[in-house]
This record gives C-alpha cells, sequence and structure tokens, in this order.
C-alpha cells in the first residue's frame, strides 16, 4: 500500500451533490453492499428526495474476528476488499446524488455496525434509518444490526427487505 492512498479502516467523511442547509431533515442508510443493504439506500434516495432531506450513507468497515490470530496475507486481502468495495459503493453514491439532485454525506467508519449506526444517527440527529434485513442465519439467534437498532428506540427504523 502506497502512503498516499487511503486505509480502507480509517474514518472519512464526503459530500456529494447539491449543498442543503445542515438543520434539514435526514435520513441515514446504512449500506455494506449487500444485497438487501443497495435496496435500503435506494429506498433511502427516493425517501430523501421526495422529502427534500439530506442523506447520510454509512459503510462501516467490520473486522472479522480474531483478527490477531489470522496469517498477515488474509488481513491484506480483506483490507483490499473493502477499499475495493468502498470505492465501489462510494462511486455509485456520488452518481446517485447527482444525478437525483439529493444531497449526500458519505460516512466511511470501523467497527461494530450497530454501534457505528448508532453513533451516527445520534451525532448527525437523524430523523429516520434504513437499513436492509439481514441475510445472516446467525442473526436469528444473536439478532441482527436492525434488530438492535429499532431496540435502541431513537429513531424511526425502516427495515428493508
Amino acid at each position: 500500500m502506497s502512503g498516499a492512498e487511503p486505509s480502507a479502516f480509517a474514518s472519512t467523511m464526503e459530500q456529494f451533490g447539491p449543498r442543503r442547509d445542515p438543520s434539514a431533515r435526514a435520513i441515514l442508510a446504512g449500506v455494506d453492499g449487500s444485497d438487501t443493504a443497495m435496496r435500503a439506500a435506494a429506498f433511502a434516495f427516493g425517501l430523501a428526495r421526495r422529502q427534500d432531506s439530506r442523506l447520510i450513507i454509512a459503510f462501516v468497515a467490520c473486522p472479522a474476528p480474531l483478527i490477531p490470530l489470522r496469517p498477515a496475507a488474509a488481513t491484506m486481502l480483506e483490507h483490499d476488499t473493502t477499499t475495493h468495495l468502498y470505492a465501489e459503493l462510494r462511486e455509485q453514491m456520488r452518481t446517485a446524488a447527482t444525478e437525483l439532485q439529493v444531497p449526500v454525506s458519505l460516512l466511511k467508519t470501523f467497527g461494530d455496525p450497530y454501534t457505528a449506526l448508532r453513533d451516527a444517527a445520534d451525532h448527525n440527529q437523524v430523523d429516520t434509518v434504513v437499513v436492509g434485513a439481514s441475510q445472516k442465519a446467525g442473526h436469528r439467534f444473536a439478532g441482527s444490526v436492525a434488530t438492535k437498532l429499532i431496540r435502541a428506540g431513537h429513531w424511526p427504523v425502516l427495515v428493508v427487505p
């Protein structure tokens, strides 16, 4: 990795589309590249456009468990995959923001998805959180990010199938 290349696990915030009053209503959508997350982002774009709201798209890079015990090659592969996925998502969000004339803030952060989305929603004082339904079988027992956000009860949460 060159010194000028940003790290996949460094937090960033970028702005796309038209500028909107920071006091305008805000919608937060969590994306991770999955089909349901991309449908949630599309729904959030439509909602933001109809409500004349600003949209915050949050991409949370989540480390694999037991990362200190993994070989360096596996860690480097995960880093490259995350960097590539974020670059694709960034371009899609930039294009959609321009075409739909929706002001978008793209947040990239690192850590637990529930904690990152909760903190982003609270910090940006969002009116609604939009997430995709979990496609992982283990979430039936441990609870999905969407379920945890709903239980937090701070904002309305829309779960897109």
